[in-house]
């Protein structure tokens, strides 16, 4: 470790699932989930006897209700260190008034750094190359340069996944193609650490060649998929449930990750 490299003591994730690491499944964990959020905790700890990690992430929630649940208990932690991932969920919504969103968000993350605390914000995926999501990039497109203004504001830490290459691989993602895969969340912990300028030993998951797939094979894995997630994920939204609906925090308290 270098003297231009942060150490932190008290790191505090905040989010949905996305940063509760749904897609990368441990049974020995809480939630029986890793992430790229224990990975990014596991080896800040590395450099500091000290260290303690609480993720209050959990899945499904709005940016909103990301705010009213977890901002308040964050900020009690006294972190040096947050991750806020949010925002996702609400443009995937019917309708949503971004300008309102990412007014919320602004003040969320000028309350964290005015506490002390160095805070790590993304801009959303672009998922232009999935015949699903790809209608959502318009909408993202302006929610992103939005969030780019908030970061700029308030000196956070900018994780642009817009701009990633790579993820456009569906072995980067889970099967329900939303939530990403044990190497998606691998490459995103990498992300995270350089983004903060850690020093960590992390490498990309190297996946290597994607296999050919024939046009029927594709067909046949779409139509899964569709009936195995797609269908069941819109009655969610048109019920109004949640997959976060009686989800807790999995790790609520400061800890040590080790």
């Amino acid at each position: 470790m270098t003297s231009s490299e942060p150490v932190f003591h008290r790191y505090v994730a905040l989010g949905d699932s996305f940063t509760e690491g749904l897609g990368d499944p441990a049974p020995d964990r809480p939630n029986g989930l890793y992430g790229w959020a224990d990975r990014v905790a596991e080896q800040l700890s590395g450099v500091t006897d000290d260290f303690a990690y609480a993720n209050l992430a959990v899945r499904g929630k709005l940016l909103g209700q990301i705010i009213d649940d977890q901002l308040e208990p964050a900020l009690a932690m006294a972190p040096d260190l947050v991750t806020v991932y949010a925002g996702g969920n609400d443009l995937m919504r019917p309708s949503v008034d971004i300008d309102a969103l990412v007014a919320r968000y602004d003040e969320a993350i000028g309350a964290l750094t005015a506490a002390g605390a160095t805070v790590a914000v993304w801009t959303a995926y672009d998922a232009g190359w999935s015949a699903v999501f790809r209608t959502l990039r318009g909408r993202t497109a302006i929610y992103n340069e939005l969030v780019r203004a908030v970061a700029r504001k308030h000196g956070a830490v900018l994780v642009d996944f817009w701009n990633f290459e790579g993820y456009d691989d569906l072995r980067m993602w889970d099967w329900d193609r939303l939530h990403m895969s044990s190497a998606g969340h691998q490459r995103m912990a990498v992300e995270v650490l350089d983004a903060l300028g850690a020093a960590h030993t992390l490498a990309d998951p190297g996946l290597g060649p994607a296999r050919e797939i024939s046009r029927r094979e594709e067909r046949r894995e779409d139509l899964a998929w569709t009936k195995g997630f797609l269908l069941p994920w819109f009655g969610r939204r048109l019920t109004g449930k949640s997959s976060g609906d009686g989800v807790s925090a999995r790790r609520p308290a400061l800890a040590p990750i080790r």
